[in-house]
């Protein structure tokens, strides 16, 4: 019982990281695409109980689920302590720390 619950979250992290580097790879020629890709690995996380990394939490806007690219539909800014990420599509602002 034990052993199927860690496959199980094993099998649904292996999906998440394929479903990211898909989008990663299909986002120049279809956004609408990789947006799809991040919200079924959204949902798969959310189905498994399974929490995604830190890499996987920054690619994507959490207001409106678009996968993020630097320079393209979104904009980094440092400042202070902070890194603030604005989804272009939405307007919402996210920071994250930085050292």
């Amino acid at each position: 019982m034990r052993y199927e619950k860690l496959l199980r979250k094993d099998m649904a992290k292996q999906r998440i990281e394929i479903l990211f580097n898909l989008a990663e790879k299909i986002y120049p020629q279809s956004m609408s695409l990789a947006n799809r890709y991040v919200e079924i690995a959204r949902n798969i996380s959310m189905r498994c109980n399974v929490r995604l990394d830190k890499r996987e939490r920054r690619k994507f806007c959490h207001h409106c689920y678009s996968f993020l690219v630097p320079s393209v539909n979104c904009r980094v800014r440092l400042r202070g302590r902070y890194a603030v990420v604005t989804c272009l599509n939405c307007g919402n602002h996210m920071r994250y720390r930085y050292k």
